[in-house]
């Protein structure tokens, strides 16, 4: 299983979706251009989105390869957001909004598809 944040280290209420366990439990994590992001790389960026935007409460889980794009959980507004990493607070939201992990992950299946093409 990947190194994910632990239940210490998730915002309090916040639990991973069982669908996004099961995508990584199958080790679906290189979505070219997403990568579903682990370890030190996962809890850094989270470090650098809550510095960059203080006021957003948000829990990344991947990042696009070729753009700053950030994939996270909005737990303000639910689903999903993407944001561009450092764009100027207000203006960091990139594109649409997803209502939940599988909504994004079908966007991100389209974008591999895309990508190879």
């Amino acid at each position: 299983m990947a190194n994910l944040l632990t239940d210490d280290e998730l915002p309090e209420g916040f639990s991973y979706p069982p669908e996004f366990l099961r995508v990584v439990e199958l080790g679906l994590t290189d979505l070219e251009p997403w990568w579903i992001l682990d370890g030190e790389l996962l809890r850094s960026g989270m470090r650098l989105l809550a510095s960059a935007y203080p006021t957003r409460r948000l829990v990344l889980f991947a990042k696009r390869q070729d753009r700053d794009d950030l994939a996270c959980w909005d737990l303000d507004t639910g689903g999903v957001a993407v944001v561009h990493m450092g764009a100027t607070p207000g203006w960091e939201q990139r594109g649409p909004r997803f209502p939940d992990f599988n909504s994004w992950f079908r966007q991100a299946i389209e974008d591999l598809i895309e990508h190879e093409a």
